[in-house]
């Protein structure tokens, strides 16, 4: 059964996709090591890897790619979320799945480990054959509902962003933030002793997307106080400079002389 490499270095990547037949198809997974949703796919693709047992040539090839350290060929394939998918079949892109959602993986997976082969290399690829698994993972995709899937996503996030008196959405981590801005508001939020929730959104595009629609708001990062949205970085320092103790009622240093 095919297992999951992982790619260290350019050098490495470029003699995968050099020496690879032009039939391979080459499942690259992006993923960050902070990132809680990565660790899920990576269980994903580890299942489904062992569907596809080792043929000659190779119908199938999986990596996976840490995003960050190797982030000249995560800009080569414009990588902005994490996990990310990205198929690729003789050097060319046939298609890209972002987000943990394990059934467009399964799906896309199946649906080009079909291509460009014979049927004998088709009924390899996995025990039961490609035809009959791509039948049973059809039906699961065609039955989300649009309507309802984005009515439980706007829940989730109706969630979230009530989940602390003062809640972060930013790039990263507090400890280790992935934009200039998202740095400049962990630094505003430290120096006025703000206690505060975050959530990195670059770990979940579902949350990163229907945040933008949700809250009317396109860039990150996003404060939210008491469940309403401040606004991004322009928005706090105005708020801050017109009243110097906006944020006092959340403070540790509040807190303390409460207690």
């Amino acid at each position: 059964m095919s297992t999951i490499t992982e790619i260290e270095t350019d050098e490495q990547w470029q003699q995968l996709l050099s020496t690879a037949p032009p039939s391979t198809l080459i499942i690259a997974s992006f993923h960050a090591p902070w990132a809680a949703p990565c660790a899920q796919m990576a269980t994903v693709l580890s299942t489904l890897a062992s569907e596809y047992p080792v043929t000659e040539p190779p119908s199938t090839k999986w990596v996976s790619i840490n995003a960050e350290e190797l982030s000249d060929i995560s800009e080569a394939y414009d990588v902005t979320a994490v996990p990310y998918l990205v198929l690729l079949r003789n050097r060319q892109v046939v298609e890209t799945v972002s987000g943990s959602s394990a059934v467009k993986v399964r799906t896309a997976i199946e649906k080009h480990a079909k291509k460009d082969g014979s049927a004998a290399q088709d009924a390899a690829a996995a025990p039961n054959g490609v035809a009959e698994t791509a039948e049973v993972a059809r039906p699961d995709a065609a039955a989300v509902d649009p309507a309802k899937q984005k009515e439980e996503l706007f829940k989730r996030l109706d969630d979230l962003v009530k989940a602390a008196p003062v809640m972060l959405f930013m790039k990263g981590t507090p400890s280790a933030p992935q934009c200039g801005f998202s740095r400049q508001m962990v630094g505003i939020l430290r120096d006025h002793s703000v206690k505060y929730g975050f959530f990195n959104i670059l770990a979940d595009d579902d949350v990163r997307q229907g945040l933008k629609e949700y809250a009317e708001w396109p860039t990150f990062p996003q404060l939210w106080v008491d469940g309403e949205l401040v606004g991004g970085l322009d928005i706090v320092k105005e708020e801050l400079s017109s009243n110097s103790d906006f944020f006092k009622p959340y403070s540790v240093n509040s807190e303390e002389t409460a207690a």
